[in-house]
């Protein structure tokens, strides 16, 4: 069994907090806890940063962020990378590329943390990962997408 390391950013831990009357919305949601559910068993690791950290604690919605908090909290922090100076070039070449600072930031950290893929909803960050796919060292994904193709190529390992 393969044991990924799977980078989830700020859009994945508080999709299970969004309106849930949307397909899509529904089935990222179940695949973002299919996926903090094996966190939990140990089939797979987390890579997290402070960036992550600090996203959640910037929720104006203090009980969404409560709620974020709590399932950012529970699971179980394999991998945890600080932003430091190496992050911080990375992130600046990434944002030359065209990625927002957070975003950017991000991919850095999950670089560092030699996560096997960067989880995130947000289909901007998705389309220029994919354009930019040789100038990064990170696979970047869609959580239902990428748990589908495990799940499909793999049998769920």
């Amino acid at each position: 069994m393969t044991i990924y390391k799977i980078y989830l950013d700020s859009c994945c831990v508080s999709r299970p907090y969004d309106n849930q009357t949307q397909n899509r919305i529904k089935s990222e949601t179940t695949a973002i806890m299919q996926i903090i559910s094996r966190f939990w068993n140990g089939e797979w690791q987390s890579v997290t940063s402070t960036v992550l950290q600090f996203e959640i604690n910037q929720i104006s919605d203090l009980a969404k962020r409560s709620f974020v908090k709590g399932l950012f909290t529970s699971i179980p922090q394999i991998i945890f990378v600080s932003v430091g100076a190496s992050e911080t070039f990375r992130g600046k070449q990434l944002e030359a590329l065209g990625f927002k600072e957070y975003d950017a930031l991000h991919i850095a950290c999950a670089e560092t943390g030699k996560a096997d893929v960067f989880l995130t909803t947000d289909d901007a960050v998705i389309r220029r990962a994919k354009r930019l796919g040789s100038q990064l060292r990170i696979r970047v994904e869609n959580p239902d997408t990428w748990l589908q193709e495990q799940t499909n190529s793999k049998g769920g390992n």
